[in-house]
Parts: structure tokens; C-alpha cells; sequence
């Protein structure tokens, strides 16, 4: 091999190297960014899921204390207004049954007949409910004629005046149901139970397979996974059909609340395309210095070669000197540019950097097909990123399941909490805020979640309320005392049926204007009864309305 192929062996091994060193280390900081915005959308999918079951566990716990299915126990005529009761609620929320049942599991009324005995994951949940707690449980409803459908159950106890469980609500709800709202949805996201099963995914292709050690298992017929650690990061590499990734990156969560596993597929692609064309682009410019320093490596030992001939020539041949001379003419040209290399390679140093720089931009630009604006778009979505992190954590602090009893709180905290979650919102109705309270701290009997979820939902209907308005003005008052008190006044229209304002289903709102059902104040209403308090609602002399809750004062 020649010296000049020797160098341009070596020359393209440096230059693999080195790209496929650029490859290793963008790919690996692109997996740092999928996982912290895959870390995001995970958290999102199971606070969307925790916060969907929550709404029917509320509505579990409404129902239980409804008079109707106290009426079960005067016979066939309170059986009948039971199941009309619990008819009419499945006919409205999309619930697959309703049931009102024993402490044994004897079924006293039904929305819907149950065939057979109930299946084992309805008895546990049952078993926990007579124990005087709620109850859960998931599995299969199987009907005759119809296709099995997959259920998640609620077990609301129902309690007798003088102590023990009288009754028992289970409430089945629809799963497919709560998949149809993020069907399809990036990325790929899952749900496997205890057994490893996957129960729940906005991909139906995978459901009913089994999970061991987080690797899915996959049905007859499928490719098994390939799986590999980067950086600390699982990378499956899998072929399970068009919906799926083919690489992913694999991230796992628990769930306790809900006695799941939440585990998301996150596509690799964007990420090995952005490192393929980091490391191409390095390529190229390496690739295009190193031709340009062989060539003027190669011109000046060409050059050296030709004096030395030179020297020989005028030496051998005097007499030819114009031919001589026209030669020397020659050599001082390619001497001249010899002696110009070096600064050819600082003035080819400077552009080089310059184009490293822009490679670094490219790379982003050509990932969003939007060079012009690539670079400003990013800027904002890291912006956005990091406040999504805070609601979320605010969210799944105020979504998390508080199953204590009351206990000592020291209310300012609550209140502070509460206006965290609606600060934004205040802000953006331009309602003026007004803050009463003590400067020590004002304690009672209450539980913080609980109670920080009443006050948001009285903030919230008092921005509601005052949103034709034109004077908002908002205060909240704390006052300590044996019964310490927590009273939120608006300036807005007042309510038009005090009397009714905390009965289930009855909301002020026109029809169309709210999601919800009329069951905001009268959840409310339990909450605070749950720990011994009392909320009144009432209209100000001066124009406005005013909600009170009370709550059972500490020593101390």
C-alpha cells in the first residue's frame, strides 16, 4: 500500500471512530430527553387513569348513603325503589352494573341481574368492605350471549347508626369505557396488575398478555423482545405490529392507589435519527478537513520532490536554460503554496467551527422539518415541560387517595395548598384576593386532602359565579376558635336556592356550561361531615354569597 493510502486508511478509521463516538454520546443525551418527557406523559396517563376511577369511587360513595338503599330492608316495594335508583344512576354515568349486597354477598337489589356467584375478585373486594373499608377489585363480567368485559369494582360499605356495615354498594365500572378518551394516544402506554396481566392499555393489541420481570411476554406467533441496557436506560427492541415502536425506550411506574403497574413504550426513532445526523455531520466535516490536509500534504511533498529535480537539472543542464527557467517558475509556485498551508489551515479552522456550530443547530431544525423556527419552538416546549412538572405534582399530591381518619391539621397549610392549585386560575379571571388569618397557627380535626379539595371547589365556583361580573373580588377568611371556621365570600350574582345548594345533582350552571353533574358542593358536603364539620352556604346582605366551613377545634 502507498503512503498516501496509508494515510487515507487511517484518516477514514479516525473519522468512524470519532462518528460513531458523537453517535454514542447524542444518543445517549437524547435518551436523557425521551425519558424525562416520557417520565411526563407516563405520569400524565396515570393521573388520567387514578383520576377517571376517581370520579366513579365518589359516586360510590355518594350513592351508599342514599336513602333508597336504606329502604331495601322494608321489602319488595324498598327493593324496587333501590333498583330504580341504581338503575337510573348507571343510565347516566356509563357503569356497567350496580349492586346492592350483604355483608355476606347477598344480593338485596340490582340495576342489572347478576348471574351466578360473584367472582373472586368481587368477594375480595366485598371481604374489604364489610371489614369497613372501600373495597377494589378487577376481572372479567361475563354475561350469557355476550363477550366478556373487562371491570374494575368498587365496594362502598354503608354503615349502621349504632356501628358494623349494614350494606354494601358495588359498583362496576366499564374499562374499554375509560380507554376510549386516549386510544391512540403517544406514547404506548400500559397497565399490568398484580398477576403481571396487562388490564388496561390505550393499545388493544396487547391486552391479556403477561409481563415477567417488566419484559411482556408475548402471545403465539409474535417475536419475542430483545432487551439491552444504555446508560441506564431499558431499551426494548420489539416487532408487534404497526401501532407499537419498533425500538423503545421502556419506563415503569407503580400505582399503588389503583394496585397497578403503569409502564409506557417510548419511540426511539426521533432520537436515533437526531444522533445519526450528529454523528453524519461530524463525518462529513472531519472527512472534508482530512481531504483538504492530504491534498496540501500531498501538493507539498510533490513540491519538495520538483525542487529537488530542479536543483539536479541546473546543475546537469545549463544550457537549457529557458526551459530551465520556466521550470523554476513552476516550483516557485507550488513553493509559495506550500509555505501558504498553514494558514490555509487556520483560515479553514475558523468555518469549520463555525459549521460544527451550525451542524449542532441543524440537527434540531431538520428533526422538526422547521429550520426557521426549530430553535424557538424548543426553547418554549423546555419552558412548558417544566411547569406541566408542577400541576402534575400539585395534581397527584391533591388526586392521592387519603384514607385516614381525621386528625389534627393545621389549617393555614390546607388553605395554602388550595390556593397554590387556583392561583393560576384567579389570576387569569383577574379576580382581586383578600386574605384573612391569624398570624399563629389555627388548628382542628379534619384530613389535609380532603379538606384542601373543598376549599379549591368553593374558590373555583366563586370565580365561576363571578364571571360576568365585572367587580370580582374574592376573600377568604380564617378565624380561629372552639369551632375554627374557613368562610369564602364573592362579589358575584349569590345563590338562588340556598336551600338547595348541597343537594346531589342540582348545580346553577346552564346546561352545556360545566362538565360536571351537580356534584361538586355535595361531595363537599360529605367531605367535611366525614370529619365532624359543617358547611352552610348563604347570600351576603351587600350582594355576593358566602360559603362557611366549621370544623371540630384541638386543644392546643
Amino acid at each position: 500500500m502507498s503512503r498516501l493510502g496509508t494515510i487515507l486508511a487511517i484518516l477514514a478509521t479516525l473519522v468512524g471512530v470519532l462518528s460513531v463516538a458523537v453517535f454514542q454520546v447524542g444518543y445517549r443525551q437524547s435518551l436523557r430527553a425521551l425519558a424525562q418527557r416520557g417520565a411526563s406523559d407516563l405520569q400524565l396517563a396515570a393521573d388520567r387513569l387514578t383520576g377517571q376511577l376517581q370520579r366513579y369511587q365518589d359516586l360510590a360513595v355518594l350513592l351508599i348513603e342514599h336513602p333508597s338503599l336504606g329502604a331495601v330492608r322494608y321489602g319488595s316495594s324498598g327493593r324496587s325503589e333501590a333498583e330504580a335508583l341504581l338503575l337510573w344512576a348507571i343510565d347516566r354515568t356509563g357503569v356497567l352494573n350496580m349492586a346492592y349486597v350483604t355483608p355476606e354477598g347477598r344480593i338485596l337489589a340490582a340495576a342489572r341481574p347478576v348471574e351466578g356467584k360473584f367472582p373472586d375478585y368481587v368477594q375480595r373486594a366485598i371481604a374489604r368492605a364489610r371489614a369497613g373499608a372501600l373495597g377494589t377489585g378487577h376481572g372479567l363480567v361475563a354475561r350469557a350471549g355476550e363477550t366478556p368485559q373487562r371491570a374494575y369494582v368498587f365496594a362502598a360499605p354503608r354503615f349502621r347508626e349504632g356501628g358494623g356495615v349494614e350494606g354494601i354498594l358495588l359498583l362496576s365500572v366499564n374499562v374499554e369505557l375509560l380507554e376510549q378518551e386516549w386510544r391512540g394516544d403517544r406514547p404506548a402506554v400500559f397497565f399490568t396488575d398484580a398477576a403481571g396481566e396487562v388490564y388496561i392499555s390505550n393499545r388493544s393489541e396487547i391486552l391479556g398478555w403477561q409481563s415477567e420481570n417488566l419484559a411482556l411476554v408475548p402471545q403465539d406467533g409474535v417475536p419475542p423482545l430483545s432487551r439491552r441496557q444504555v446508560a441506564g436506560f431499558d431499551l426494548w427492541r420489539i416487532d408487534w405490529g404497526p401501532y407499537l415502536p419498533r425500538r423503545a425506550l421502556h419506563l415503569s411506574r407503580d400505582l399503588p392507589q389503583v394496585g397497578m403497574r403503569a409502564e409506557a413504550l417510548i419511540d426511539l426513532a426521533p432520537g436515533r435519527r437526531l444522533a445519526m445526523l450528529q454523528a453524519a455531520v461530524v463525518a462529513l466535516v472531519l472527512l472534508t478537513l482530512g481531504a483538504v490536509l492530504v491534498v496540501l500534504w500531498d501538493r507539498r511533498r510533490a513540491l519538495s520532490a520538483v525542487n529537488a529535480r530542479l536543483e539536479q537539472r541546473v546543475e546537469a543542464r545549463t544550457a537549457e536554460l529557458k526551459r530551465a527557467q520556466d521550470e523554476l517558475v513552476q516550483a516557485g509556485k507550488l513553493s509559495a503554496l506550500g509555505q501558504m498551508s498553514a494558514g490555509l489551515s487556520h483560515e479553514l479552522n475558523q468555518p469549520l467551527m463555525a459549521i460544527r456550530q451550525f451542524a449542532e443547530n441543524g440537527t434540531l431544525f431538520l428533526e422538526k422539518d422547521k429550520p426557521e423556527r426549530a430553535a424557538a419552538n424548543l426553547s418554549r416546549i423546555a419552558e412548558l415541560a417544566g411547569r406541566m412538572g408542577r400541576i402534575i405534582r400539585n395534581l397527584r399530591a391533591f388526586a392521592r387517595q387519603e384514607a385516614e381518619p381525621a386528625r389534627r391539621i393545621e389549617l393555614g397549610q390546607v388553605l395554602d395548598t388550595a390556593l397554590e392549585m387556583t392561583e393560576a386560575r384567579i389570576a387569569k379571571e383577574g379576580v382581586a384576593l383578600q386574605i384573612d388569618r391569624p398570624a399563629g397557627q389555627v388548628r382542628a380535626m379534619g384530613g389535609e386532602v380532603r379538606l384542601a379539595q373543598v376549599l379549591v371547589n368553593l374558590i373555583t365556583n366563586a370565580v365561576d359565579a363571578m364571571g360576568e361580573t365585572e367587580d370580582k373580588r374574592l376573600r377568604i377568611s380564617l378565624l380561629p376558635g372552639a369551632r375554627p371556621q374557613i368562610r369564602v365570600a364573592d362579589s358575584g350574582p349569590g345563590i338562588e336556592s340556598p336551600e338547595k345548594i348541597f343537594d346531589p345533582f342540582y348545580s346553577t350552571k346552564e346546561v352545556g356550561a360545566s362538565e360536571g353533574m351537580g356534584l361538586g358542593l355535595s361531595i363537599s358536603y360529605g367531605l367535611v361531615q366525614s370529619f365532624g364539620g359543617a358547611i352552610r352556604g348563604r347570600n351576603l346582605p351587600g350582594g355576593g354569597a358566602e360559603f362557611t366551613v366549621e370544623l371540630d377545634g384541638v386543644d392546643g
